[in-house]
């Protein structure tokens, strides 16, 4: 079963960021296909953005974190309304894990495990 998750901590605060949309898109030949959406729970953590049954093929696929309405609800400006990661998946996994660290002025990612 393909499997497709990611967390969010907020490294300004040393927290998890809780209530952050996620959506998760694979690129296709009509353009980018939303595969799934999630919102991130207290421990800042999305489980499997794909629906049931699905497979993660290669391919380029797009995952957007929603951040304004998160440091918005914290009172902080927003610099970064979305943080948009493009990855390329080459079809060798079944499962992946996209982490997030974020602050209000940068963010970083990377493949975790």
């Amino acid at each position: 079963m393909a499997h497709l998750s990611t967390h969010i901590l907020d490294t300004s605060r040393g927290r998890p960021a809780e209530g952050v949309v996620v959506i998760l898109e694979r690129r296709g030949d009509a353009g980018w296909a939303t595969l799934g959406e999630a919102v991130t729970d207290r421990d800042g953590r999305a489980g499997n953005l794909l629906p049931p049954g699905s497979s993660l093929d290669a391919g380029d696929y797009r995952l957007t974190f929603a951040v304004a309405g998160y440091f918005e609800s914290l009172g902080v400006p927003v610099f970064y309304p979305e943080v948009v990661v493009l990855v390329r998946l080459d079809g060798s996994s079944d499962r992946y894990h996209l982490p997030l660290l974020l602050n209000p002025f940068g963010y970083s990612t990377y493949r975790g495990s």
